[in-house]
């Protein structure tokens, strides 16, 4: 048997706005995969969010404390090649729901690829009863008459938490109703 002399480092990157169980999902089955699991908050400086970065480390933090081998982080302004490459990373962690995230993730493993060779990207497809889980969705779903009733199935409880504290502070929906409509 060949000894392993490189331990498995996975990055999984998102915006996590907000985190799902379908994150959740990947974040359980990386921990069990990988030797460490790096899950990184990318943030786009031109993209505008529901939550702050700290919230989102933080609702990351009280959801997946349990995994002793995952670490939260946040990175911006920069390519997922190139900040799993100053991890020192050997694979990065992609989930697939659709046709449409295949099509988009199987290229954008092939640029990472030309980019540097060495890391592996590993995709994994979610259970049928949370693939179509997504954060846009939860986002559209929040806002309407019994939004809560819906949104509490698809994220985990700090979420929800903080998704009524954010709803109760707000004179008006997380979302307008025309972006449910998209």
């Amino acid at each position: 048997m060949r000894k392993r002399t490189q331990n498995k480092l996975a990055v999984y990157a998102g915006s996590f706005d907000p985190l799902t169980i379908g994150h959740v999902w990947m974040i359980e089955q990386g921990a069990r995969l990988f030797d460490h699991l790096v899950v990184a908050i990318g943030l786009n400086p031109d993209k505008r969010y529901t939550f702050s970065v700290e919230e989102r480390l933080e609702m990351l933090r009280k959801s997946t404390r349990k995994y002793r081998n995952v670490s939260l982080t946040s990175f911006s302004n920069d390519f997922l090649i190139n900040y799993a490459q100053s991890l020192r990373a050997t694979h990065i962690l992609r989930g697939i729901r659709t046709e449409s995230d295949y099509e988009y993730e199987r290229t954008m493993r092939n640029l990472n690829g030309d980019l540097d060779p060495n890391i592996c990207t590993v995709f994994l497809m979610p259970p049928r009863a949370i693939a179509e889980v997504s954060s846009s969705m939860v986002r559209g779903l929040v806002g309407p008459n019994g939004w809560e009733k819906l949104v509490r199935n698809y994220v985990p409880d700090p979420v929800y938490r903080k998704f009524l504290e954010h709803n109760k502070k707000a004179k008006f929906p997380l979302t307008s109703p025309d972006s449910r409509l998209e």
